[in-house]
This record gives structure tokens, C-alpha cells and sequence, in this order.
């Protein structure tokens, strides 16, 4: 049912996925502090440019100010959207809400849970290999077929179509999948506007999975959640310390 939820905020933040135009590929266009202040305004006109590590100046990895922008902003973007999937996918496990069917060829149910994380827990091995190498194949066609990259001046947040010279038979595009000629005829300032908004849906998304966590980790961190989110026993800040990688205890300890 994760899966489910994740599929729906994705498709509600398509615009966000939009293939970039030709003439952007072509030509790349770095941004600058500057920029970040523009978005700032836009984003959130109350606060603005709120940079209090001085991010917006740091040069990562021996790159230039402008490659590290880039950086910091295709991340932004997407630990917002994992952050957006995340939310509804704990408040719909939360809810033991499942699939209908049974999870595995063998006939076992999914797990029905009252804390989201328990779920991760009673999945199959196998099923977490298989959400991990999703998400690597995903991160991976993002880097390979991206055109221009984000840290030199490509479209951020842009996730490139699936061929079907690459994938047999082709595959749902994440970006206007079945497809919707609204999202086709939008406005760039449509576009900006829907980009923006994704933007502030993200951070908001990830202030909220992460009082979910914390409350689910120790009850009474978060007061207004108090009584609500039921506690979790397990470690959240090591979700692979006790299946895939029992032995990383020792190995760090």
C-alpha cells in the first residue's frame, strides 16, 4: 500500500517531473545565490533567504559555488518527494490499510501494523532487496539519462522518460503517465508556480515524517502528537541493523 501511496504524491507533484524543453538542455544555465534568493521570496515571501550555514556559498567536493548549488538543490527536491511518500505511506499503515491480495507467492498477507516502521520490519528480505534496487535502478536512470547534469546547470528535479529501447516494452512515465493534455498545455508560469509549491509540499512533508518518527522513538518528543503515534521499539535510525545487516552493531561498536 506504500507503494500506492507514493505513486499518488508523485503524480500529484507531476509537473515537477516535466521533461526539460530542448532549448534547456542545450543550453545550461547554473544558478547562483542569487537565484536562491528569488526562489526564497517566492517560496516562503514571510521568512525569504533563510541560509544560516552559509550553504549558498560552500564549493563541495573541490567543485565551483555553482556546481554545489545545483547539488543542494536536486536534493532538496528529492528528499522532499521521498518525504511526501513517506508521510502517506505512514499514516496509510498506520491505518492497516493493505492491498487486498496476499503479499507473496507463498500466500502470506502484508502486515497489518498500528506504527508504519513495524511494517518495514515484517516485510521479506526479499522485498526490501527489491524496494532497495527499485530505488537504485530509479537513481540511476536519473544520473544516466538526465542530458545535461543538475550540477552543470541541468533542470533540477527533472526525471528523464522511460525508453523502451532500454526497458521491454516501455513503462509508465513518471511525469503525465496516462497522459492529461492540461499538464501537456501548462504555462511556464504555471509550471514555476506547481514547482514552487512542490517545493514547500516537500518541506512540510519532512517536518512531519520526522515528528512522526520521533514521536513513534520517544513518546512526548513531539506534544502535539502525544497519545497519537503509538510507540515503535525498534531502532529508526538503523531500519537494516536487525534484517539485511544484523552485524553492523558490531562492526561500528
Amino acid at each position: 500500500m506504500m507503494k500506492l501511496a507514493a505513486l499518488a504524491v508523485l503524480l500529484g507533484s507531476a509537473a515537477a517531473f516535466a521533461p526539460a524543453p530542448t532549448g534547456r538542455v542545450a543550453s545550461a544555465v547554473c544558478e547562483t545565490k542569487a537565484d536562491l534568493q528569488d526562489l526564497a521570496a517566492k517560496a516562503n515571501p514571510a521568512i525569504k533567504f533563510f541560509d544560516p550555514l552559509n550553504l549558498a556559498e560552500a564549493e563541495f567536493w573541490g567543485t565551483s559555488n555553482e556546481a554545489t548549488i545545483g547539488f543542494l538543490r536536486e536534493s532538496e527536491v528529492k528528499h522532499g518527494r521521498i518525504a511526501m511518500f513517506a508521510f502517506i505511506g505512514y499514516i496509510v499503515h498506520a491505518n492497516g490499510v493493505t492491498w487486498p491480495w496476499a503479499m507473496t507467492l507463498a500466500g502470506d498477507p502484508f502486515p497489518k501494523v498500528s506504527n508504519a516502521p513495524e511494517a518495514w520490519d515484517a516485510i521479506p528480505e526479499a522485498a526490501k532487496w527489491q524496494i532497495m534496487l527499485f530505488v537504485g535502478f530509479l537513481e540511476f536512470w536519473r544520473e544516466q539519462q538526465c542530458g545535461t547534469h543538475y550540477m552543470k546547470g541541468g533542470k533540477i528535479g527533472y526525471f528523464p522518460p522511460f525508453d523502451a529501447k532500454y526497458i521491454p516494452g516501455g513503462a509508465l512515465n513518471l511525469y503525465n503517465p496516462f497522459p492529461r493534455k492540461d499538464i501537456a498545455v501548462m504555462t511556464d508560469e504555471q509550471k514555476e508556480k506547481r514547482l514552487v509549491a512542490e517545493i514547500n509540499n516537500g518541506r512540510l512533508a519532512m517536518l512531519g515524517i520526522f515528528g512522526f518518527i520521533s514521536e513513534g522513538a520517544s513518546e512526548g518528543a513531539v506534544p502535539a502528537l502525544k497519545g497519537i503515534i503509538p510507540h515503535y521499539d525498534g531502532n529508526v535510525m538503523a531500519p537494516l541493523g536487525t534484517s539485511i545487516f544484523p552485524d553492523i552493531p558490531a562492526l561500528i561498536g
